[in-house]
């Protein structure tokens, strides 16, 4: 059984190899982290992954523009972007039925349980999106 590709672009590298290593432990996956959003194109023509988990908030470039730069690139358009973040909270998440900005959307922190059943649904399903726009990205809610 060929391991699906999973590149996880997140600059917060402590738990990024961790779900690099627990998502290996399943034998169902080989993960590569990208640290650095302004590579995570090169990286993912690299790699050719079968999906990438991508955060939001990164310095130097949003998680936003690296998704744009996906959908701009007809080699990488295809593949699909999650996000996984911190920006939104699970509730938000679930009342867009998982969906933030024409994209797959996981609030951190997240279980493994429901990272693997994000990436296997949305590994078997073919789906056209709008583009990205950054606006449509909610707002934070405080905890207070």
């Amino acid at each position: 059984m060929e391991r699906k590709r999973i590149l996880i672009v997140d600059d917060d590298l402590g738990p990024a190899r961790l779900l690099k290593l627990n998502l290996e432990e399943t034998g169902c996956y080989e993960a590569r982290v990208e640290p650095m959003a302004e590579d995570a194109v090169a990286a993912a023509r690299e790699f050719e992954p079968h999906l990438v988990l991508l955060d939001v908030f990164m310095p130097r470039m949003p998680g936003g523009n690296v998704a744009a730069a996906f959908e701009a690139d007809p080699t990488l358009k295809h593949i699909p972007v999650v996000f996984l973040t911190a920006a939104v909270q699970k509730h938000q998440v679930d009342e867009h039925e998982g969906v933030i900005s024409n994209h797959p959307c996981l609030a951190k922190p997240a279980s493994l349980d429901e990272i693997v059943r994000c990436i296997e649904l949305n590994l078997s399903r073919k789906f056209e999106r709008p583009p990205f726009r950054m606006h449509m990205l909610p707002k934070v809610v405080d905890n207070e």
